[in-house]
């Protein structure tokens, strides 16, 4: 993996990313009807989750457990997560925040949603940029809101990750919005077609970027990696 970056989506707003390392984001595999991929199986460094919704957070805890992984996320989720799971190296960071793990550097930013827990205060949601070597920016779930302008010049993702399902976060529209706003040069649609409630046609996002100069719409496979070489350019 050396020199080249992936993202891997196993489905909805699942994927593993990096360069060095392996970050498994949002993990949930287990009773997800678009997976491919079952938790025993997944092998990575680190898990971070965005956020307590179930659709995030399903398999993170044993992913994390069965790779001897530190599971990072926002402080109040990762202090319940640690409480319940003794073994749980948890790692809470907050909006603005950044750490350094093992070389990769999570940085939380702000998503416009709702997070809860098994019916407990979950924290804040956030989006998460994960940085190892390329600037990876997975905006959770979200709708859009002005302040991606302040991700992109603080942060400046080479990637960024989006949903466009609708119901729950931002739908195609507000995401060809977001686009504009953050300015990454690729942008992957997540968080659609998992259930009939987000049930979108991405080729329409695709479409949207006929008019976004220098910036490019990729649709991902399930379990099929897109590979980036060091400068950020598409392999």
């Amino acid at each position: 993996m050396a020199e080249q970056f992936e993202v891997n989506w196993h489905g909805h707003a699942c994927f593993t990313v990096g360069m060095t390392k392996k970050v498994i984001i949002d993990p949930f595999l287990e009773g997800n009807p678009v997976a491919k991929i079952k938790p025993d199986s997944v092998k990575v460094d680190m898990v971070a989750v965005t956020h307590g919704h179930f659709d995030h957070v399903a398999d993170a805890v044993k992913i994390a457990l069965k790779n001897s992984a530190p599971l990072v996320t926002m402080v109040e989720l990762a202090g319940i997560l640690e409480e319940e799971n003794k073994d749980l190296n948890a790692i809470g960071i907050n909006l603005s925040g950044s750490t350094m793990v093992d070389g990769i550097k999570f940085t939380s930013v702000p998503a416009f949603h709702s997070s809860g827990y098994n019916g407990k205060y979950g924290g804040s949601p956030m989006g998460i940029i994960v940085t190892d070597g390329l600037k990876l920016y997975h905006a959770g779930d979200t709708g859009v809101f002005k302040d991606m302008e302040v991700i992109r010049d603080l942060n400046k993702p080479d990637i960024s990750l989006l949903p466009i399902g609708g119901y729950f976060t931002m739908g195609i529209p507000e995401a060809l919005y977001a686009s504009r706003m953050l300015g990454s040069k690729y942008v992957i649609p997540m968080h659609y077609n998992t259930f009939d409630a987000i049930r979108q046609d991405p080729n329409k996002f695709v479409e949207g970027f006929k008019d976004l100069k220098g910036q490019h719409a990729l649709l991902a496979e399930i379990e099929k990696p897109i590979m980036f070489d060091k400068n950020g350019n598409k392999l």
